[in-house]
């Protein structure tokens, strides 16, 4: 598959949010981004799409100790369609995967291998087409293929409004009676909406602060 793009210089989307006072307070506490966390070490779409799917309504921690195990399962831990399609279901489930998700891992690797799904036209795609692009995966919804256009392919104008934290982010940071709806979130980032993803990596910030902030219940 195609090499997905480094970072990009996001010297221009913070310039654009320095314009929203609520914004530019969040640039001088969190300092630049940072959206190499995630999927650094993944070499290709179909391995990063591989680890959301493990990931998704799983703990991080036990999400952690998954990704691992599955990828244990691949010479070298390097996994690929045809190597996946080559493990038993019960391999896949030992491993740690639900039965959904040894299903939903199987359809992607069978739509990477028959180009369903291939990132060899994203760079001239935008971000909507890459959403639909991404969705024919059985398991891989908005929130899944918003996740892959921010920490993957480094798309600036993303906005996560089905992402709880993303809702609780608005919400503190504009000091909202209530959590936003998609329409909130879109009036809101109306002046830096082409800047969203970096928006929102302030966002998660301060809530990822707030869960800080937290007594711990014993």
């Amino acid at each position: 598959m195609a090499s997905t793009p480094r970072q990009p210089d996001m010297a221009a989307s913070l310039a654009a949010l320095r314009r929203d006072k609520k914004m530019a307070a969040l640039i001088r506490r969190y300092g630049p981004p940072d959206l190499t966390k995630y999927h650094a070490n993944s070499r290709s779409l179909f391995e990063a799409l591989l680890r959301s799917i493990v990931y998704q309504q799983v703990s991080g921690h036990a999400a952690r100790a998954i990704h691992s195990r599955v990828l244990a399962l691949f010479p070298k831990g390097k996994p690929t369609p045809e190597k996946l399609l080559k493990l038993r279901a019960p391999t896949l489930r030992k491993a740690g995967l639900s039965l959904a998700k040894v299903r939903y891992v199987r359809d992607l690797a069978k739509k990477c291998l028959d180009g369903t799904i291939s990132e060899k036209d994203f760079k001239r795609m935008s971000s909507q087409e890459i959403i639909e692009h991404l969705v024919q995966v059985d398991g891989i919804g908005e929130w899944t293929a918003h996740m892959m256009l921010i920490f993957k392919l480094y798309r600036l104008d993303i906005l996560p409004v089905g992402d709880l934290a993303i809702r609780k982010g608005f919400q503190k940071v504009y000091r909202l009676a209530a959590m936003p709806n998609r329409a909130e979130m879109e009036r809101i980032a109306a002046t830096w909406r082409s800047h969203a993803t970096v928006a929102a990596w302030y966002l998660w910030r301060v809530i990822d602060d707030e869960k800080k902030s937290l007594p711990v219940v014993s």
